[in-house]
């Protein structure tokens, strides 16, 4: 009995060491989209490094897998000539790509593109029906650009209180030029009544939201004396502050459109290509 025992013993413990040494299941193949992801991690180190030329061939990997944030970037570097020869064709297929499948921020660079005449011929109307799909979406800067289009007439009928809204649509999402813009409508009595006391809060929301102008505004006002007391010491800061944060303005990022500056927010903020943002 002692002998079946051990025996029986040996058999368990034999079988319970081959259960032991099967080989483990395989590793399971890194899904498509993972390594796509892991494709454009790499692609837009390469980009912050300037390494432009082999950024644009990992983008390009990245985009056949039909990564929106790729296509972006490869829109983008052609229309800058980043790592290839400038071709705003390539760019505008690419961002139509990307807009085709739903992408916001590829929608509002179409929309600038055709603003500004960028390989194609300046078409004002077609540059806002392309920034209204794009607000459409969200874009806080295609909210910018449509109030833009009704405060100068370009592809729209002048409409001072319609620029109003949409310059408060993209405010609401943190813009901090259309902030601005609010600011100088107030000044100047265009779609609302004329209160300096309110152009001064708009620009001091758009300072702290960092643009550049709005500071230069801010000092306008101390200078001039308008809502506040005249404080030249004051202004003077405020200028200083202005002339500083130029490069930092977050307006004037390329993601890659009088006594008061507002042209150089609808300039600069509102047109120039942006980079995907972070998804």
């Amino acid at each position: 009995m002692a002998a079946f025992g051990a025996a029986l013993f040996a058999a368990l413990f034999v079988t319970a060491a081959l259960a032991c040494a099967q080989p483990s299941e395989p590793p399971k193949p890194i899904e498509p989209k993972a390594e796509s992801n892991i494709v454009l991690t790499r692609a837009i180190q390469l980009y912050d490094q300037n390494d432009y030329s082999a950024a644009l061939s990992a983008f390009e990997q990245a985009a056949s897998t039909k990564n929106l944030d790729a296509m972006m970037y490869l829109g983008l570097m052609y229309a800058g000539g980043q790592g290839t020869t400038r071709d705003y064709a390539q760019a505008m297929a690419w961002f139509n790509r990307a807009a085709a499948a739903g992408d916001g921020q590829a929608m509002c660079n179409l929309g600038i593109m055709f603003y500004q005449g960028l390989g194609v011929r300046t078409q004002y109307d077609l540059a806002l029906r392309w920034f209204r799909n794009s607000a459409a979406e969200g874009n806080a800067q295609a909210m910018f650009n449509v109030g833009v289009a009704y405060r100068d007439g370009l592809g729209a009928l002048r409409d001072y209180s319609e620029a109003v809204v949409w310059f408060r649509k993209a405010a609401d999402g943190g813009h901090a030029a259309a902030m601005n813009s609010i600011g100088v409508m107030y000044q100047k009595g265009q779609g609302l009544p004329v209160d300096q006391i309110e152009a001064m809060r708009w620009y001091q929301k758009g300072a702290d939201a960092g643009s550049s102008t709005a500071m230069y505004n801010i000092g306008v006002l101390y200078e001039k004396g308008l809502g506040v007391d005249t404080d030249r010491r004051q202004a003077e800061e405020w200028f200083q502050k202005a002339e500083a944060a130029k490069g930092e303005d977050p307006s004037n990022d390329l993601r890659r459109p009088g006594d008061l500056k507002d042209r150089g927010d609808s300039k600069k903020s509102g047109n120039n290509l942006k980079r995907p943002a972070q998804r």
